[in-house]
């Protein structure tokens, strides 16, 4: 910024009146839906006859199913789950997509993350959620991972350009994969790098995001 532009800001002071910040935090996080699924924190509960709850906390890795990619990412899976598959979560953060993957019916679901705070912080929920006999998680240069029926990747377009290869070798044949985390502005690079592997289904959108 040039100088004559940032000189005319300044800083100022105002006065928040106390009020209950806990409960305040909390009720940007009540119970959501996501079609037969509801994500439910510990301070809220799902309607009565709800057939499938995630049980988890905003803490310390991404994902609450609150950001849009995060709810694009489970509306798929909730759509494209029948049973039985072997799921990734590349990027798995609070392992929010391999334990919804695993209630809704998948038969394993691996995670990884780079962040070995985020790996700690997925074990936790999905013992919560009574999934963690079905849960393997890792770094991602730590265990050979099989290749999956279904993959999500809810990362960033920069990462999944450099990983677009890696990827579609971890997903079988006839497999889904989903890649979340990028601007509408950023769906064309994604998808030319990843042509020579999937043939692409509509773009799906929530807000400024998309899913591929």
């Amino acid at each position: 910024i040039e100088r004559a532009a940032w000189q005319h800001y300044g800083a100022s002071l105002q006065a928040v009146a106390d009020q209950d910040w806990v409960s305040s935090t909390q009720a940007q996080f009540p119970a959501r839906q996501f079609g037969k699924l509801w994500v439910v924190p510990s301070w809220d509960r799902a309607p009565e006859g709800a057939p499938y709850e995630l049980h988890l906390d905003p803490g310390q890795a991404f994902g609450t199913g609150a950001h849009p990619t995060t709810s694009r990412c489970l509306h798929f899976l909730e759509s494209h789950i029948r049973g039985g598959e072997c799921v990734i979560d590349y990027g798995c953060g609070s392992g929010i997509l391999a334990i919804a993957a695993l209630l809704l019916g998948a038969k394993i679901a691996y995670g990884v993350d780079t962040d070995p705070q985020a790996l700690k912080v997925a074990m936790v929920n999905a013992k919560r959620n009574g999934v963690i006999e079905q849960f393997q998680l890792s770094l991602p240069e730590q265990n050979p991972l099989p290749q999956a029926d279904i993959l999500v990747a809810n990362i960033l377009a920069g990462p999944l350009l450099q990983l677009a290869a890696t990827l579609a070798a971890l997903t079988k044949s006839g497999g889904w994969i989903a890649l979340s985390g990028i601007l509408h502005s950023q769906e064309a690079g994604i998808q030319e790098a990843y042509a020579p592997y999937f043939n692409f289904a509509m773009p799906q959108h929530e807000e400024d995001w998309s899913l591929l």
